[in-house]
């Protein structure tokens, strides 16, 4: 097994590595004036099953054109399988056409990944479910969810619990942590304006005096959580955490998060945010290295990757 780190979020493939006792394979990486990308493979790779670690996210387009040319170094290297390891999966929200001729983009990164030589992608916590779908290669979709669980029950100490799904398409992920928390559901109906504006309508559910904790898989502009968290302190909630598996942060987000009613914001390591949040005490990183060393470990091996989350 090899393990090889594209240039995003090196600090979490180096992580990855570490705890499965491996070194990242000597890979140069370049760019040249014009902003094309040249990858060089300094070690023999030969029949290896190969792990490449990219999480596709700002700059997006450059990290997978990067991600592309690194997996088609190591198919014309003869690699003997090539498993594309994207922390955060670029693309994901645009899983259908939402208006006459329009793409789907994420159906189109599937087809570049494929095309490119990948045999297996390892993902965690897709937007979109039905993106695995999209593939005609194997697709383990991890779930940070379990990480979320043991940090809440460590960090907040109350009985007095409510897990809040920001919109409808977090219904299902906020559910399954709050049985695992024991813990009651409230859901917020929201209407989108547009892209990164929406509005809170009603929040469903009993929040007074309680502790609501938000769960997401993604942050973009802000807007959405921190409309959540005013509207369930305006119906009675006594503090209220938010936690989300991709930090994407974009424009304002991290300003408008930290003037919010949102305690402690929690955000996972699959996007590389350290300089953006370094300066608020309101943001929190956990790490999934341990999840994604032990997923790539079972498919090395092959065994279940399922069982990590039972």
């Amino acid at each position: 097994m090899k393990i090889i780190s594209c240039t995003n979020n090196r600090e979490l493939s180096e992580e990855i590595a570490k705890k499965l006792n491996k070194k990242l394979v000597d890979t140069k990486i370049i760019r040249f004036a014009d902003g094309e990308v040249y990858v060089e493979i300094n070690e023999n790779i030969r029949g290896q099953d190969v792990f490449i670690i990219q999480s596709t996210c700002t700059p997006v387009n450059d990290s997978i054109m990067e991600l592309l040319i690194c997996i088609d170094a190591l198919r014309r290297a003869s690699a003997k399988s090539i498993t594309a390891v994207l922390p955060y999966f670029a693309y994901a929200r645009q899983d259908r056409k939402v208006s006459p001729r329009s793409p789907i983009s994420a159906k189109l990164f599937a087809n570049l990944l494929m095309g490119s030589g990948a045999s297996r992608v390892l993902t965690m916590d897709l937007h979109a479910n039905q993106i695995q779908g999209f593939f005609d290669i194997p697709v383990d979709n991890l779930f940070a969810g379990p990480t979320f669980v043991q940090h809440i029950k460590k960090n907040i100490k109350s009985k007095n619990l409510v897990c809040v799904a920001p919109d409808a398409g977090s219904v299902e992920r906020t559910r399954a942590i709050g049985k695992r928390l024991s813990a009651d559901l409230a859901i917020i109906d929201k209407r989108r304006s547009g892209p990164g504006k929406s509005e809170v309508m009603n929040v469903i559910g009993n929040v007074k005096n309680k502790i609501c904790v938000i769960i997401d898989d993604l942050v973009d502009s802000g807007g959405t959580i921190v409309n959540a968290a005013a509207a369930l302190k305006s119906k009675g909630a006594k503090d209220v955490y938010a936690y989300v598996v991709h930090g994407v942060l974009t424009g304002e987000a991290v300003k408008k998060i930290n003037t919010s009613k949102i305690k402690k914001f929690i955000i996972s390591n699959s996007i590389m945010n350290v300089k953006k949040i370094k300066k608020s005490s309101k943001f929190q990183t956990i790490s999934v290295g341990t999840l994604f060393a032990e997923a790539i470990k079972r498919i090395s091996i092959s065994k279940s990757v399922s069982k990590l989350f039972k």
